[in-house]
């Protein structure tokens, strides 16, 4: 093994473009922001006019290898090489441990590298600040060629800092069904992240999720490649700003797309198992929205995944990273790893003897980088120096480095900007915030009961009790920050209905003893003590007129579970704890009650979907998340968000997606095989027709697409959105399709008895297959086109693929 994988390292290496003359036409002698001198000011390199390549070119042949390896590897947990024992940044002890300079940083706002920030709070903005513009200052003045460090931060729904707007989790912003909207977003989160000196997030993740075993599906933007996609590119437009240039503006921040690829359906549902997954269900489902980012946005980081597949971890893949990846799309950024997963092919996979070997395989693969700490890239050095590993081949990764590092402005400025990051989470970003979470808000069930009124002056009070352990607490989901101040649903009831009803409450139980996403140990509430809890709040509900009910999960019940000492994962999908016993005592009050579902995985919650009166689910919603729900109950905000996920009635179902096969979902002994709730599902306060499809032709020849327009009307009393949406089906095919796959969508806003029709384009590669060669065509035949509100109810036209 190890031979053989030391003969592929040699064979990576490349050729690097050899250094042509250049003759400067710009010297910059110092940044007048700063003040602060730079070495080899008349050098090449520093030339902002010149091509990025040629700037790359210069600098990379000025490098020795112990100056190229620092370009590869990362600090986080070993920050305490450079800093004081306050966490300041030392100059003297970053000189002595990193003579030859640092590459890149992992998230400045965090003192130590991994832990709670509700154990150790994160660095203030003023702190953060100063020390980034101090490490980049020691950089420039105290390294040999003064190259700009590069930070990282976490940023997956928000900058994961101190005094940064949290929007909704990625599971509930797919729930909005609205691109603009994630684009919005995620220019905000740019805007917050890049004046703290921060340069390069990670994000978005755009695993397709097919098992909601998986701790880390609210991460994802959902089970279908289309919607996935499509929210995948709005995001990294967001962040980056549109087109396809790699460089980026002052007010964004350089994504990195993650993981490649398979790790949204793990073996057993849980984290970093391998994907049993063949090629062709890889190109058709998990590929996609991958394909699609990297074709249609300047990407310049991809992230490879934990995962394996058919025995090859990503981190190894040359097939995928390389051939696939940078052969058949033309990608031309970087490559990081995900944190320690090249060590974990030594530690994990078992497929390397040693952390050199492992960083062998990585580099040989196409890996650039070593997140977080850079223990395995590090042994590169040697490996060089023993002719293990060509000089070529730390060049090309250097080259990339050195690339996004020219690519995001750092040579040019690479200071924090302490006025501008002060404004993070401002008015308007609360406003957006606000407005994310309302979008995001999904009715699964209603039979009258909301929305909820307030009496009229001259009438007697209501009494409304809000009960459930998710009533008092906004619960921000994983990966989450520590904004300036947050909203949980029993505040933002009480700052609406002020002196207008009364409201009573109680916590009902506690799901668990502590709800921190970084705590290891999970520990369910106390059954004796709720048993307690529950019986009071059923004497406080006995006073009411209606219960709302806010149950779901915790931070730590649905989670990445990065390790076997800090699980996530789970083998039962229902309530946990004791919440349906809390449920159904104040169901036997008699009286309206309605669910609000508060969580991160899909609400495969059978006992609360058929006996509620009303169900709403509002996924992590963020720090605005207690105005938003109160919003909805009474009526200010119309929901309209669609499940980006197919829910299942037990776990005994999985995987079970809307775009299955035809051979599957035949069904079981003793159970339903329709879902609980169906992909695109949700209701609204208003009613819509939607009327059959109409097609721009009846007939297209393979690599045309077609436009489908599609009447929608609300037949309600009150304005609301509803989602259009288009699906197709190819009905004879050389190789089994989907029963149905998602082919466009459109949100739209309808005032009561408005009609308008939209009009969804379908692009030619939706009506494309992987056939028997496994080559990408468009087969003559004929195709279903439908149209509706869901993926069950739906509205069909046929279009012919003539030969």
């Amino acid at each position: 093994m190890k031979g053989r994988t030391r003969a592929a390292a040699l064979a990576a290496g490349i050729a690097f473009v050899a250094l042509t003359g250049v003759t400067p036409s710009h010297l910059a002698a110092q940044d007048p922001a700063s003040s602060v001198a730079r070495p080899m000011a008349d050098a090449p390199y520093w030339n902002a006019s010149l091509p990025t390549e040629q700037r790359v070119a210069d600098l990379l042949a000025r490098m020795t290898l112990d100056e190229k390896i620092a370009q590869i590897i990362t600090l986080w947990d070993n920050k305490v090489e450079i800093q004081d024992d306050d966490f300041s940044f030392d100059p003297a002890k970053a000189s002595k441990a990193h003579p030859a300079g640092i590459g890149m940083i992992a998230r400045p706002s965090d003192l130590h590298g991994p832990g709670s920030p509700r154990v150790q709070p994160p660095r203030s903005i003023e702190q953060s600040v100063a020390y980034v513009n101090a490490v980049q200052k020691w950089a420039r003045e105290n390294t040999r060629l003064g190259i700009p460090v590069l930070f990282h931060e976490e940023s997956l729904h928000g900058l994961a800092a101190r005094d940064a707007t949290s929007f909704p989790q990625a599971i509930a912003l797919a729930s909005t069904w609205d691109p603009d909207l994630i684009r919005e977003v995620n220019a905000l989160i740019a805007s917050e992240v890049r004046p703290r000196g921060v340069h390069l997030v990670l994000s978005p993740v755009v695993d397709v999720a097919r098992d909601p075993r998986w701790g880390r599906i609210e991460e994802s933007f959902g089970e279908d490649p289309f919607l996935v996609g499509e929210m995948g590119v709005a995001a990294v437009e967001g962040l980056q700003g549109k087109g396809t240039s790699r460089k980026i503006g002052p007010n964004h921040v350089l994504a990195t797309l993650k993981h490649m690829t398979g790790h949204g359906q793990p073996e057993s549902g849980t984290n970093v198992g391998p994907a049993p997954i063949g090629e062709r269900t890889l190109r058709e489902f998990f590929f996609p929205p991958f394909e699609q980012v990297v074709k249609r946005t300047g990407i310049d980081a991809v992230m490879a995944s934990y995962n394996e597949i058919d025995g090859i971890p990503s981190h190894s893949n040359v097939w995928l990273l390389r051939d696939v990846l940078r052969g058949e799309w033309g990608y031309q950024g970087a490559v990081v790893s995900d944190y320690y997963a090249i060590g974990e092919l030594a530690t994990r996979h078992k497929i390397a003897a040693d952390l050199q070997e492992a960083a062998e395989m990585a580099l040989a693969a196409g890996v650039d980088t070593d997140l977080p700490t850079g223990n395995a890239y590090i042994t590169l050095g040697d490996a060089v120096k023993s002719g293990q590993v060509l000089m070529a081949a730390i060049d090309r990764a250097v080259a990339r480095m050195l690339t996004m590092k020219f690519n995001a402005g750092l040579f040019e400025n690479p200071w924090a900007d302490l006025a501008a990051a002060k404004k993070s989470d401002g008015p308007q970003a609360r406003a957006l915030a606000r407005k994310a979470a309302a979008e995001s808000l999904i009715l699964l069930k209603n039979d009258g009961t909301l929305p909820l009124s307030l009496p009229k002056a001259d009438a007697a009070k209501r009494t409304i009790a809000v009960i459930g352990p998710n009533a008092a607490v906004a619960r921000l989901g994983g990966y989450y920050g520590i904004p300036r101040s947050t909203v949980s649903p029993l505040e933002g009831l009480k700052a609406l209905v002020g002196d207008k009803a009364n409201l009573v409450t109680a916590q009902g139980v506690v799901i668990t003893e502590n709800d921190d996403w970084w705590a290891d140990e999970v520990k369910l509430g106390d059954p004796a003590e709720n048993a307690k809890r529950i019986a009071e709040a059923v004497d406080v509900a006995k006073k009411a007129d209606t219960i709302v009910l806010f149950i779901g999960d915790t931070e730590q019940t649905s989670r990445e579970g990065w390790a076997e000492s800090h699980l996530g994962d789970r083998t039962d999908l229902d309530l946990v704890g004791q919440q349906n016993d809390l449920f159904n005592a104040l169901k036997a009050l008699g009286k309206p009650v309605v669910a609000v579902l508060v969580n991160g995985r899909p609400p495969s919650y059978p006992t609360i979907a058929a006996k509620a009166n009303a169900i709403l689910e509002t996924w992590y919603g963020g720090e605005q998340q207690g105005n938003a729900i109160a919003d909805a109950l009474f009526g200010r905000v119309n929901p309209g968000g669609k499940l980006p996920v197919t829910v299942v009635r037990d776990v005994g179902q999985v995987p079970a997606f809307y775009d299955h096969k035809p051979s599957a979902r035949r069904g079981y002994l003793f159970s339903d095989i329709t879902p609980l709730y169906p992909f695109g599902y949700g209701l609204s306060y208003t009613t819509f027709e939607i009327g059959a499809p109409v097609l721009s032709a009846a007939a297209i020849k393979p690599g045309q697409g077609v436009s489908v327009r599609v009447p929608v009307a609300n037949t309600g009393k009150v304005a609301g959105d509803e989602v259009v949406q288009v699906y197709l089906r190819d009905e004879v095919s050389s190789v089994t399709r989907p029963v149905k796959e998602l082919a466009g969508f459109q949100r739209v806003t309808l005032q009561p008895g408005e009609t308008k029709t939209v009009e969804i384009a379908i692009r030619p590669d939706s009506l494309a297959l992987w056939n028997r060669e496994m080559k990408r065509v468009v087969e003559p035949g004929q195709f279903s086109i439908m149209a509706g509100p869901n993926s069950q109810d739906l509205k069909s036209v046929t279009l012919t693929v003539a030969p």
